[in-house]
């Protein structure tokens, strides 16, 4: 497991050492311990932890969930539920709080470790995937910007632009696409140009670009 940096949310303070100590046997960093959901909006903010251990139940008027939901909405940071509460309702905005793992405390040391190794797998797969999807869409775009009529000069073969103004086809192309140019010519056009050299007439000379 590669090592990470962790926030640790827990108001509790002898299971947040617990936690800090059992994390740093893991090999991960502790950048810091808030013990209060404001605190931990603004530490995740400045320290740009890697995880967040999230403690549900916190002291204060807003809660783990609340302060999760939060931080999800702001960062791209994966948040682990730690709580010694499993009824029903607190599971369910648990998980409409989009959370990376949850453990229940007591916690124990193996199954903190693998909470951890998933919920650092899940982020990373989450985060490939939201990049395919940009990479897609932006292939998308391009290929929208080349699909229908495309007014062309019937004399220099120019390009007409949605805004009116006329460009070199090439230009235009590889503006709105990933094409690329090379040049040669053609052997109706090497016949026109190079009639001294009948042998060359029936093949593509290419000239470089």
């Amino acid at each position: 497991m590669m090592p990470t940096r962790i926030l640790i949310v827990e108001d509790e303070a002898i299971t947040a050492l617990d936690l800090k100590r059992e994390l740093i046997s893991l090999g991960h960093e502790v950048v810091g311990i808030a013990d209060n959901a404001t605190d931990a909006v603004q530490a995740v903010t400045e320290l740009k932890p890697g995880l967040v251990l999230m403690d549900v139940r916190l002291s204060g008027d807003i809660d783990g969930i609340t302060a999760a939901s939060a931080i999800r909405g702001n960062e791209d940071i994966p948040v682990v539920f730690l709580t010694a509460h499993s009824d029903d309702l607190t599971l369910e905005r648990a998980v409409n709080a989009a959370p990376f793992g949850y453990i229940l405390k007591p916690f124990q040391a193996r199954e903190l470790k693998v909470c951890i190794e998933v919920a650092l797998y899940k982020h990373c797969k989450e985060s490939e995937i939201r990049r395919l999807v940009v990479e897609l869409q932006d292939a998308l775009t391009k290929v929208k910007l080349l699909t229908g009529l495309l007014p062309i000069c019937a004399s220099c073969k120019k390009i007409r632009d949605t805004g009116g103004d006329w460009h070199v086809i090439e230009d235009y192309i590889c503006a709105h696409s990933e094409a690329e140019f090379t040049h040669g010519i053609c052997p109706e056009c090497m016949k026109k140009l190079y009639p001294e050299f009948p042998s060359l007439h029936g093949a593509e000379v290419k000239k470089k670009p």
